[in-house]
């Protein structure tokens, strides 16, 4: 990942996350989705099945912030941003992610909030997922 033509981050095999945060999101979900992005089985095993997680193969996690992801496109042509975190909370929430994901994993990398990021990908599969983490309904 570059940003203004400097390589900012890196990682091998792992995890490439593009990262949004959304209204009502707080720490309780960021930790729900790391938790998730840790522990869910999508490397091949031994026998080609996907039973191991990023902990495991000791892959890479690179955190990509995005607040595009919450677009809203249901209707027109132009998407809403309404979804979307604000800014500053956003920045906050991924910066706690950042900070609890390199706690809790060895390998972890990060694009940088706001910039203009080039990323670059290889797809090994290609297998994509979308996870989300639903903000807690209040009691």
């Amino acid at each position: 990942m570059t940003v203004e033509a400097q390589c900012i981050a890196r990682i091998a095999g792992g995890l490439l996350v593009l990262l949004c945060a959304e209204r009502g999101d707080s720490e309780k979900e960021a930790d729900a989705l790391l938790a998730k992005l840790l522990g869910y089985r999508v490397f091949a095993d031994a026998e080609g099945k996907m039973n191991l997680n990023l902990s495991q193969m000791q892959g890479g996690l690179l955190l990509v912030p995005q607040f595009t992801l919450a677009a809203d496109t249901r209707s027109g042509t132009r998407p809403s941003f309404t979804p979307a975190a604000a800014p500053a909370e956003a920045n906050r929430l991924f910066d706690y992610t950042l900070s609890r994901a390199r706690t809790l994993h060895q390998f972890v990398e990060s694009g940088r909030f706001g910039a203009d990021m080039q990323v670059a990908l290889v797809n090994d599969g290609p297998v994509t997922f979308w996870l989300q983490v639903s903000p807690a309904k209040a009691a």
